[in-house]
């Protein structure tokens, strides 16, 4: 019985855990959302592979000082052990086409020392495609090269983001 207690305040801790993140990334408050995270986290989605530690935390900051209009809704937010899953919704507009976006994401995590350590966020990215620019994403976005297209120019938008804020940066042990 002991062992289901622990497991029970266990899951209600990442449960609240996964809660604080999404209603920080509503309120775009990006040093909530970045609490929520185990030093060494991983994130990836179809935009953004493969973000490890500080790159994944610039990310969401990067997201949260370009969201002007944008709206966050989560749900289904469920944990059990290590682990947790949410349903999550993002309203917004895309900047650069100026057209609105209402996108679907699935989350999972993982979860070490009461932080998220492992992010997956997965969407269909034609669909994302297709509001985000229009009929030429309905047309090309299901292309491999559309995609990767995306994905370029994600890490462009965040390497630039990097560049204005240095304290994500760590110093290259090697230099």
């Amino acid at each position: 019985m002991g062992d289901d207690r622990v497991h029970d305040d266990r899951a209600e801790d990442h449960e609240l855990t996964i809660r604080t993140f999404y209603e920080a990334f509503g309120r775009r408050d990006h040093v909530t959302m970045a609490a929520c995270y185990h030093p060494d986290v991983h994130f990836s989605d179809p935009v953004f592979p493969d973000l490890h530690g500080d790159e994944a935390r610039a990310m969401w900051h990067m997201l949260c000082d370009q969201g002007r209009d944008l709206v966050v809704r989560a749900s289904d937010i469920t944990a059990e052990g290590d682990t947790g899953s949410a349903r999550w919704q993002a309203s917004y507009t895309f900047t650069p086409t100026g057209r609105t976006v209402h996108n679907h994401i699935g989350a999972s995590f993982t979860f070490s020392d009461g932080k998220i350590i492992r992010h997956v966020d997965t969407f269909d990215l034609w669909r994302w495609l297709r509001m985000a620019v229009g009929v030429s994403g309905l047309l090309v976005g299901w292309s491999g090269s559309a995609k990767a297209k995306v994905r370029q120019t994600g890490a462009a938008g965040l390497e630039r983001f990097l560049d204005e804020h240095p304290e994500y940066r760590r110093p290259d042990p090697s230099a």
